[in-house]
């Protein structure tokens, strides 16, 4: 199914540089959280794309952050239900802090609509710092985990996950952790810059810009082979721990089969666009789109999966 909308990626452009109708007069884009986020990023780059297609003719966003998502997740679910012109965005860290937090609303009261993306995550110190490669941080984390702070998205999100499995790998337990969990980007960048913990972990985009500026120095990435040539991934540092954060979007309770199946459409026809490929580029993202029913059984899977991982690691009961 890929491979045939990609096929038709040139026809799709031309549709959209003949002004066809859009698909849909306007979207409520809803994130559940702060604003300069991951969350943030992927529902800007989906107006960004679909608008300059002609695909939508408005976006409306609103930015309820907190708790890895639970916080909107709720106001999501009871203010949008049955509007067929509503998608909130969403992964892996809300799959983590519903069951971290036992939330009663989680992903089985939305819709399902694809995963659009996949980032490896990458953990960093401030420039200042003297932990100048992941081996130092490594030492701090054997020596003394509960002193050594580090940042991040919610509570057993992918971040927390990663600080747990690599404490694990070390032969400490998870709960020694001292996790310091923020609803943004946008804020854990600004603790980990004011030296307000010692290191940091998140998807590679969004501390991006501040380790090409040199304000942060990346230590390790998350994936199972190097996503930039300059750092060295976890596993190859000796700490067998590859995790990675997607993404993607849902549409509200209450839709119809049909209306289900337009929002699906809109969301194919988006990925399928060159520009889209050309962003998912400029933004360091991995393509990971699954739609339909391929994204309900990946979604089944990982929340299986991730509950597994957080009662092993003593986050979630």
């Amino acid at each position: 199914m890929l491979l045939a909308a990609a096929g038709f990626a040139p026809l799709l452009a031309s549709r959209a540089m003949a002004q066809s109708p859009a698909r849909f007069n306007n979207i409520s884009m809803f994130i559940p959280a702060g604003p300069g986020g991951g969350w943030d990023g992927l529902g800007r780059a989906i107006e960004q794309v679909a608008r300059q297609a002609g695909l939508v003719a408005n976006f409306q966003f609103e930015n309820v952050g907190g708790a890895g998502g639970i916080v909107g997740l709720p106001r999501f679910v009871s203010q949008r239900r049955g509007r067929p012109d509503a998608l909130m965005v969403a992964g892996s860290v809300m799959v983590g802090a519903v069951l971290t937090n036992r939330s009663p609303i989680g992903m089985s009261n939305v819709t399902p609509i694809a995963r659009m993306t996949q980032e490896v995550g990458v953990v960093v110190v401030p420039a200042q710092s003297d932990i100048q490669d992941i081996a130092g941080l490594l030492a701090a984390f054997r020596a003394n985990p509960g002193g050594t702070s580090v940042a991040g998205g919610s509570a057993g999100g992918t971040d927390h996950i990663t600080l747990g499995l690599i404490l694990k790998a070390l032969g400490r337990n998870a709960r020694e952790a001292s996790y310091v969990a923020f609803a943004g980007g946008g804020p854990a960048q600004a603790a980990i810059l004011g030296a307000q913990v010692r290191a940091g972990i998140s998807g590679y985009s969004e501390f991006a810009e501040q380790i090409r500026s040199g304000r942060m120095r990346a230590l390790a990435t998350t994936g199972e082979t190097r996503s930039d040539p300059a750092v060295p991934t976890l596993k190859e540092s000796g700490v067998d721990v590859v995790t990675a954060n997607w993404r993607g979007v849902f549409g509200a309770p209450g839709i119809n089969a049909n209306q289900r199946a337009a929002l699906t459409a809109l969301i194919t026809e988006v990925n399928a666009l060159p520009a889209w490929r050309e962003l998912l580029a400029t933004r360091g993202w991995d393509n990971a789109f699954l739609a339909g029913a391929d994204f309900e059984r990946f979604l089944a899977a990982d929340v299986a999966a991730t509950e597994t991982v957080l009662k092993e690691l003593g986050l979630a009961g």
